[in-house]
């Protein structure tokens, strides 16, 4: 498996470029402010050919260049339905006074295709599977992206700003709530392996074991039980 990543923009954010090898489809994961010149440059780099592009939730870090990007190529875009709005609304996603500056650079909007993820789904792209899991805290419509366990890497969970390696997401802004991040932390991540790689929308990769170990917000937390 391939997986090509690079923070973009003011935010840094970490756009992620996902297939089965160089040459082939892949999937785009969060393409944000700034990304699409880093987007291009990694296709060529590794000669893919995307097929659509996935988003951990619609901040317009993580959103901002998936009318580019999609535009360019012309593939569709997934995000949760809750999470939907703010491709075309970023202000009120993120209160009027944040990134003002920058919202003169943005081109805001839909892509021509939006399909809407769902809690469980199993998304067959590119000749991989993303399994999707409603993560909601930092935004009412995050969502995480699990890979399974491959030949030749570990399993992967892209969690976007629900957890980093040493934090988590804030919930100070429109759709935020601490308490349901905790809840979510301990649904989605605390049953994965110590083994899983946490690729993270902003920041150094990480592991669940050693978040497990040392990240503050995981301390304390139980997963559910099973049938709950």
């Amino acid at each position: 498996m391939l997986i090509a990543g690079f923070p973009a923009g003011a935010w840094g954010t970490n756009c992620y470029l996902v297939a089965p090898a160089a040459g082939e489809e892949c999937v785009i994961i969060d393409p944000g402010h700034q990304a699409a010149q880093g987007v291009e440059e990694t296709l060529k780099k590794h000669r893919l050919k995307p097929v659509a592009v996935v988003l951990t939730h619609g901040h317009i870090d993580h959103v901002a260049s998936v009318v580019p990007v999609c535009g360019a190529h012309d593939v569709p875009a997934w995000i949760h339905p809750e999470d939907r709005y703010m491709m075309s609304d970023p202000e009120k996603a993120l209160g009027r006074s944040i990134g003002m500056p920058l919202m003169g650079e943005l081109t805001v909007g839909e892509p021509d295709d939006v399909h809407e993820l769902a809690d469980g789904a199993a998304l067959k792209l590119a000749g991989m599977e993303f399994g999707v899991s409603h993560a909601p805290g930092h935004t009412k419509g995050s969502v995480t992206f699990k890979m399974p366990e491959a030949a030749d890497v570990p399993q992967v969970l892209f969690s976007g700003d629900l957890l980093f390696a040493g934090s988590v997401g804030r919930t100070d802004l429109p759709g935020g709530d601490h308490a349901e991040l905790l809840e979510s932390l301990a649904r989605v991540c605390l049953p994965l392996d110590d083994s899983t790689v946490v690729l993270s929308g902003h920041g150094p990769q990480t592991t669940i074991g050693r978040e497990r170990a040392s990240n503050p917000y995981m301390h304390g937390l139980a997963a559910p039980r099973r049938g709950m």
